[in-house]
């Protein structure tokens, strides 16, 4: 089969080559901090991170383009080998397929936050005080009981996790092209839902979901802190085409958050099972080795520490991964992948533009450094790598790819 962002000729092997591990710290990238002059990654103790980056080639990653700053769903896209601006889609069909919810064509889907409004409407948290997960289904439960459900349209809502749910529409005439409703920051208020162009299916749609979320503030009223949905990530269902038929890989995935089940679901890759902590993530890992070519495991906390701002605890949940790595690499995998999906610098307290710390171990890397850090990565052998090459890289590593000419 020939490789889908290289020349028609170069062909992927079907059968046969090494196997391949993706671990992925959410929003690993970071900013030095002004007192120690160090990121995050820098400032953890990462004795089996280092090891690993003293065999391996190492760089700084481009997920979508120079300056731009990417979302999860395009940062996990192109990590995956896919176009991130050619397969661009909102994150609530990543949200839906990730809570399992069989999508079908045309469906459009959102992904709603909970969140604090004060008596002028203003936007005081967006996470609403991130609810527990019993917390965030007993909110949810009260909107479906109560919500009246427009005519002609199916309306499905789910809690996906903590302060996340999603929305699902299913109806004729229905279209996604419509503004995000939370306003990222705030003392903001929320934005309203419109199509962003002139759009019969989009405005029908968007008049929809502003009377969904004029409901479910007064379903809410008396809730001290989830009072309030935002709405983002608007997107039509589009079925892709398959991991394995792309790159010839069996591939499965491994994710606490259903966000990022859902993208992998997207590429076409297995998932089977929930893991509730990081250490029931490797241990999911260690119980599919041996049976899939491609292996895709998640971490989270890396992001949510530093979307908090917090500084040390992103520290910390960088060292909670380090201290699990010697699992993972004693699976033997014939390649082993360490980067983010984008940077998240707990000094910003959002996703950024920076470019990420990437690693790539295999018998046929050029080690460069014995650290893993963003300083060290600027200067490895992969130089500043398109988030969409990493594939072809990994593939070429574990001999998958064929010769280019003759």
């Amino acid at each position: 089969m020939a490789h889908p962002s290289l020349p028609d000729d170069l062909a992927i092997h079907g059968d046969g080559g090494g196997t391949i591990i993706m671990l992925v710290m959410d929003g690993l990238g970071g900013l030095p901090h002004p007192d120690t002059h160090r990121t995050e990654l820098e400032s953890a103790s990462t004795p089996h991170l280092d090891a690993l980056a003293a065999r391996s080639s190492l760089g700084m990653l481009a997920p979508v383009g120079h300056g731009i700053t990417p979302g999860s769903g395009p940062g996990h896209l192109a990590l995956f080998g896919y176009d991130p601006v050619e397969s661009m889609i909102g994150r609530g069909v990543l949200s839906a397929l990730g809570v399992g919810f069989d999508l079908q064509p045309g469906d459009v889907a959102a992904r709603l936050n909970m969140a604090t409004v004060d008596d002028d409407g203003v936007v005081t948290d967006r996470r609403a005080g991130r609810p527990s997960d019993e917390d965030g289904r007993r909110v949810i439960e009260a909107v479906r009981d109560n919500l009246d459900t427009p005519e002609g349209v199916a309306l499905t809502l789910i809690h996906e996790k903590e302060h996340r749910a999603v929305l699902v529409l299913r109806g004729e005439g229905l279209g996604a092209r419509i503004s995000d409703t939370d306003p990222q920051r705030t003392n903001s208020r929320p934005v309203p839902a419109t199509a962003i162009e002139a759009d019969p299916a989009s405005e029908r749609t968007a008049g929809i979901v502003q009377g969904i979320l004029d409901q479910v503030q007064d379903i809410l009223a008396d809730e001290p802190k989830a009072n309030s949905f935002l709405a983002r990530g608007f997107a039509e269902f589009t079925p892709y085409p398959s991991f394995e038929a792309r790159f010839g890989l069996r591939a499965v995935a491994v994710a606490k958050y259903p966000m990022y089940r859902g993208v992998a679901t997207l590429a076409g890759m297995t998932v089977d099972g929930v893991p509730d902590s990081n250490e029931g993530s490797v241990e999911m890992l260690e119980r599919h080795f041996g049976a899939y070519d491609f292996y895709f495991i998640h971490f989270k906390d890396t992001d949510s520490r530093a979307h908090d701002g917090d500084f040390q605890g992103k520290v910390e949940a960088i060292e909670e991964v380090d201290a699990l790595l010697p699992r993972i690499t004693a699976l033997g995998p014939d390649v082993l992948i360490v980067t983010g999906d984008h940077s998240t610098p707990a000094l910003l307290g959002e996703h950024s533009w920076h470019h990420v710390p990437t690693l790539l171990a295999s018998q046929w890397a050029r080690p460069s450094a014995a650290e893993f850090g963003e300083a060290c990565c600027r200067g490895g052998d992969l130089g500043v790598l398109p988030g969409k090459d990493l594939m072809s890289l990994a593939l070429a590593h574990a001999g998958r790819l064929d010769k280019y000419g003759a």
